[in-house]
């Protein structure tokens, strides 16, 4: 039996998944991201990489210190009414750049989101996001979509400008 070309191997080795979605009935924000990274989906963790500044970002919104334990990170996310996700269920990738995102499967955006009483808005982690997540979303009537620059250390814009972005979600979080 012959062997695929490694060329192929790769990009079937290359399929990646999303994790499930961090909310409850108390989710007021629903930040989605679009498929996590490398070492995020090696640690089982949103936003893993040490080099992300999506919890340095979060500390700006709450404006509280992040815990550093990854699950009381979740729960302080909780507590003040944010929810996490993403907009890709499954797809391939080598690597972790949006970029590289091929044969995209979305996940079920409006069933979670109707499934959500409290929520009022969706804040997008970058450009990926923003384009997928908007096209899933268009009829999701009475939510607020805001386009957020990503955190990750891809995009290269400083921390006070994407800071100042972000903090546009102050007024839906819970104090």
């Amino acid at each position: 039996m012959a062997s695929r070309p490694s060329a192929e191997k790769a990009l079937e080795a290359a399929l990646k998944s999303s994790f499930p979605p961090v909310v409850d009935a108390d989710t007021r924000l629903l930040i989605l991201g679009s498929l996590p990274g490398e070492m995020s989906l090696q640690r089982g963790q949103y936003y893993a990489n040490p080099r992300n500044q999506f919890w340095r970002l979060m500390a700006t919104v709450t404006e509280s210190q992040m815990p550093d334990a990854y699950d009381d990170r979740l729960a302080h996310l909780l507590r003040r009414g944010i929810g996490l996700w993403d907009t890709v269920k499954a797809a391939r990738r080598v690597g972790s750049l949006d970029g590289a995102i091929q044969a995209a499967q979305p996940n079920a955006l409006q069933d979670l989101a109707a499934g959500l009483p409290k929520l009022c808005a969706i804040g997008f982690n970058g450009g990926t996001a923003a384009r997928m997540g908007r096209a899933q979303l268009a009829e999701a009537a009475g939510l607020a979509l805001v386009a957020l620059p990503s955190s990750s250390p891809a995009f290269t814009q400083p921390f006070e400008v994407k800071a100042a972005a972000w903090r546009r979600l102050r007024s839906y979080i819970r104090a």
